[in-house]
């Protein structure tokens, strides 16, 4: 029988138990949907014959989509008790089923597969494995970050100081109003807090060391951080990870030029240059915030909070501060441009890695606070 769009089907007996299918002509997607259902309509009901056969030598022209209708024939004789044979299959047609999967074009047919049972120790050598491979990649980038920052200090003008003034106002002056308003909020919260105690025995002066000492030493490292690690960090994966995606990395790295050096030594630099720089913003805004609690609230003078202030603060506290963001913004930028050079050839990829930059350089800077503070606490 002669389909309509090119194809044609006959049946024949070839035995008391077995027909054969005898397609001829082109299966392509403008057809396929027609001949699935004439095979359909012609498939025996004949108990006797639990033998289909699909001859297809006469077949010029098949394409994805007619390798899907053998498929999707194939699995409902199977599941009325027919065996399925192909025969007489033509190379080219041979070639093109080597390449299709039929577990995928089945996926919304097949039934979902048992869990598999959880094994511990498969868990743990996994969890292993991976921690292995992550060390691999901090090892591996720390290595050519170090290299690319020789080479800098050897060839200044090699840097992409385009590049880093732009990075420095993106993650820098673009994030002052925010680091401003957040440390202004954090004094005005710490001020309250404070006075709510103090006030109960007429302490009120002291809530200015307490503001000062906290926001220089603590809050305001802590809180700078946090925000370039939610705007820059993330930031910084996104867009190494969009070009990882897009192979412009590889391209670079065809042309020569090496892709840390060039993508990642810029952003790590003008990170670690603008941290302690929003860290001394967020330091006064936040005193500031504790100056106004004081002038409203607490019955005190500017001159008398801001002298107390003075008293209370040395230089150590104002530089264990700086030398915190100092470490804290390496760290947001290079773990930022590391999940971004981890990023994998997907769109989802791209958000897996950005939401973990995020995740971990606030872990890194909170981990490496609790590091200095224990250190600060014995030796300074």
């Amino acid at each position: 029988m002669k389909n309509q769009d090119g194809a044609q089907i006959e049946v024949v007996s070839s035995g008391k138990n077995r027909v054969t299918f005898q397609i001829s002509g082109s299966v392509t997607i403008d057809n396929s949907v027609s001949v699935r259902k004439e095979i359909h309509s012609r498939i025996p009901s004949d108990i006797s014959i639990n033998i289909v056969e699909f001859d297809l030598a006469g077949v010029s022209v098949m394409d994805s989509a007619g390798i899907a209708v053998i498929v999707d024939i194939q699995k409902y004789l199977k599941d009325h008790g027919f065996e399925f044979r192909v025969i007489n299959l033509p190379s080219k047609v041979s070639g093109l089923l080597k390449l299709i999967d039929p577990e995928s074009l089945l996926i919304g047919e097949k039934e979902l597969k048992a869990k598999k049972e959880f094994n511990f120790i498969e868990f743990l050598g996994e969890v292993a494995f991976e921690a292995l491979e992550e060390c691999r990649s901090v090892v591996t980038f720390l290595g050519d970050i170090v290299i690319a920052l020789a080479s800098l200090i050897r060839h200044p003008r090699r840097m992409r100081w385009d590049e880093f003034f732009l990075f420095v106002e993106r993650a820098g002056t673009d994030a002052l109003p925010i680091v401003a308003l957040l440390s202004l909020l954090m004094g005005l919260i710490m001020a309250f807090q404070a006075a709510v105690q103090l006030r109960q025995f007429g302490a009120n002066i002291f809530v200015a060391d307490l503001v000062g000492i906290s926001i220089l030493r603590e809050l305001g490292p802590l809180l700078t951080a946090i925000i370039i690690a939610g705007r820059s960090g993330a930031s910084f994966a996104a867009e190494i990870g969009t070009m990882k995606v897009s192979e412009e990395v590889d391209a670079l790295s065809t042309m020569g030029f090496e892709a840390v050096s060039f993508l990642a030594l810029p952003r790590i630099l003008a990170a670690t240059f603008v941290g302690p720089l929003l860290t001394l913003v967020g330091d006064f805004v936040g005193i500031f915030g504790g100056l106004i609690v004081g002038l409203i609230s607490l019955d005190l003078s500017a001159t008398a909070y801001l002298e107390e202030t003075y008293t209370a603060i040395t230089f150590f506290d104002l530089f264990s501060g700086l030398i915190k963001s100092v470490a804290f913004a390496i760290l947001i930028a290079g773990v930022g441009c590391l999940r971004g050079f981890q990023v994998e050839r997907s769109a989802d990829s791209v958000g897996k890695k950005t939401t973990s930059a995020v995740v971990s350089g606030i872990f890194l800077i909170v981990f490496a606070d609790a590091i200095f503070t224990i250190i600060f606490h014995y030796f300074g």
